[in-house]
């Protein structure tokens, strides 16, 4: 029994441990993720270090190109935009459900952080984006739904990676913080029809500057 967990323990491990490192971009898109090299780089055998590959790809994270050769999966413009369409329909939702049912004083709380984030250098955007993962904390609590806060799990998952390629926008990270506040508000006023409006135009500002970042890249 305890060899059985042990080897689940592994796995955890090495799956936590690649999947910070695709979303850091450390592993980045098209690396080659060998199953002997990863498991002796980490330190685990190979038969977790095969469930964790086969955890990355169930997670669109992972791509097996062969029976033997897994990269790291490619996020496109393509990508970005089918993400997205799947993120406004939960998000939305979420919102507006989370408006009637949630904490009016918790979501007010978090509001009142949002008002006061400090942008400057990396701790604070690093404390900010901390924030931003309070709020769905939050919004999942109050919706209650397994089903809807499990698919958002999938898609928070890719978004990380999403994130890296617009966070050296000062200007955009700015009104990220405006956008996040007016959600927080309506949330805490438990006005469901603004705070899914607010959600999509936050999502909607959020996937330009991100496809803008896209093209200047390829310049």
């Amino acid at each position: 029994m305890s060899t059985v967990v042990d080897r689940v323990r592994a796995s955890d491990r090495a799956y936590e441990t690649l999947l910070e490192e695709i979303q850091s971009g450390a592993l980045p898109a098209g690396t080659v993720l060998g199953e002997v090299e990863q498991a002796a780089r980490l330190g685990v055998s190979r038969t977790p270090m095969r469930e964790a590959l086969r955890r990355l790809a169930a997670d669109g994270l992972a791509v097996q190109q062969s029976p033997r050769v897994t990269v790291v999966a490619g996020l496109d413009a393509d990508d970005i935009r089918a993400l997205f369409e799947i993120r406004r329909a939960l998000e939305e939702t979420s919102a507006r459900l989370a408006a009637q049912r949630g904490d009016a004083r918790a979501f007010a709380a978090l509001a009142d952080e949002f008002s006061h984030v400090d942008l400057d250098g990396g701790e604070g955007r690093d404390a900010y984006y901390r924030l931003i993962a309070r709020l769905d904390a939050q919004l999942d609590a109050a919706v209650g739904n397994d089903y809807l806060s499990s698919a958002l799990r999938t898609v928070r998952t890719h978004l990380v990676r999403v994130r890296r390629m617009a966070r050296d926008k000062p200007e955009r990270l700015a009104a990220s913080a405006s956008e996040h506040l007016l959600i927080a508000r309506a949330l805490a006023s438990g006005d469901a029809d603004l705070a899914a409006h607010a959600t999509h135009v936050h999502l909607h500002n959020a996937l330009e500057s991100i496809l803008q970042s896209l093209t200047e890249g390829t310049r």
